[in-house]
């Protein structure tokens, strides 16, 4: 296809908004939003700015956008659980393809449902199981394929859940009542069940379940506490499962949304006055995650001369899904001969100035940018200043040519 897919979002959560759409920013070329539809419109509306999108083309549910003629090539259906065939058959109904979140549905009457209308509508539709396209299982598969460990007779995994997520998604949140959703094995482990039949190529004989809550029950919660944690609970401050502290994020119910606005704010705008200049952005990705954007929307492209950070600043540009659209290489001059014999650094430089000076940065970035190619380079360059049981601490120069 020459022009990008175009693309309409049902649901903008961690998934739809987080995740999914950034592929727009990573891969313009290829994916466009064209709608997007939340139940919140504060996320329509910060993804609306985010993205140029008309007034037109965002919706306040996903059943409102159904309603409309065909918007895009695809739609992403990142509802709740127990939403997503309801709208994924209706999407494919209107002759969406689709790229469906996980888990399908917990009901297999249901998925078999939604396979019989994709076939009818004749619409191609992919579920969200993301771990089969990361390097290491992509490197697993391909061993257990050229049969370098033999024959897989068995597979033990073990899914661990951070207790945080524990507690905020599956105890509290919204995967807390299966009922209303889907129980925890097939929300968490349909990924691993998945990535198990891949990469042995071969069917399940026998599956086992079981589980308890063991601890989150009403008889083992401490004496004080509220329902929730902005209700006056009276152990908070002990709490390690305290919403409020939990990676400064604060998880309510849409009557606490004003409240959890009066305590974030605060919070934010002392740490952007604290941080000043380091602070890159809000509400945004990573650091080289916006890198990244702000590269692929200039056309340009970078390279890294690293010595003391021994290759970490490529290897978090080349952490990202399609890299190599923005990111030429890297090279690692931990030594001055590399730094001379590789980058091009004058050695009289190196012998005046040092090894941890600007004009060795810069002659380090203007090597770098020769060698690969690239329209921007950054060098880093710096010495280890103390030693301790936390590892070492470095100082290091940076310039850009």
């Amino acid at each position: 296809m020459s022009r990008p897919i175009k693309v309409a979002i049902a649901g903008l959560g961690n998934r739809g908004r987080d995740n999914y759409a950034k592929c727009a920013k990573l891969h313009p070329d290829k994916m466009e939003i064209a709608a997007v539809a939340d139940i919140d419109p504060k996320k329509v509306e910060l993804v609306a700015e985010e993205y140029h999108l008309p007034k037109e083309a965002c919706f306040a549910s996903a059943e409102e956008m159904l309603k409309q003629e065909k918007l895009a090539d695809v739609m992403i259906i990142a509802t709740q659980d127990r939403q997503h065939v309801g709208h994924a058959v209706a999407a494919l109904e209107k002759g969406y393809h689709l790229l469906l979140e996980k888990p399908v549905s917990p009901e297999a009457d249901e998925c078999r449902r939604l396979a019989d209308t994709a076939k009818r509508c004749g619409r191609k539709g992919g579920g969200c199981h993301v771990l089969r396209y990361t390097p290491i299982y992509q490197k697993v598969k391909e061993l257990l394929d050229e049969g370098v460990i033999g024959d897989v007779v068995s597979i033990m995994a073990s899914e661990n859940v951070g207790w945080y997520h524990q507690a905020h998604s599956f105890v509290r949140g919204n995967w807390a009542n299966s009922k209303e959703t889907s129980p925890m094995i097939l929300q968490k482990c349909c990924h691993d069940m998945d990535l198990y039949l891949w990469l042995a190529d071969k069917k399940c004989e026998s599956l086992t379940s079981y589980g308890d809550t063991y601890l989150f029950k009403k008889e083992n919660a401490p004496k004080g506490c509220a329902a929730r944690c902005l209700d006056g609970c009276g152990v908070k401050e002990d709490c390690p499962f305290d919403a409020e502290k939990i990676a400064g994020q604060v998880l309510l119910n849409k009557r606490s949304r004003e409240k959890a606005e009066e305590l974030l704010t605060p919070l934010v705008r002392e740490v952007c006055e604290t941080l000043g200049d380091v602070v890159y952005g809000v509400d945004v990705g990573s650091l080289e995650e916006v890198v990244s954007g702000l590269l692929a929307e200039r056309g340009l492209t970078l390279a890294a001369a690293e010595s003391c950070t021994g290759g970490l600043l490529s290897k978090r540009m080349t952490d990202l899904p399609g890299a190599s659209k923005v990111f030429r290489g890297g090279v690692v001059s931990y030594v001055n001969d590399v730094k001379a014999n590789v980058l091009g650094v004058p050695r009289e430089v190196l012998e005046q100035y040092g090894a941890v000076s600007e004009e060795t940065a810069r002659a380090m970035a203007e090597g770098c940018r020769r060698v690969c190619g690239s329209d921007l380079a950054v060098s880093v360059t710096g010495v280890p200043l103390a030693r301790g049981a936390s590892g070492v601490t470095t100082a290091c120069r940076a310039t850009s040519s």
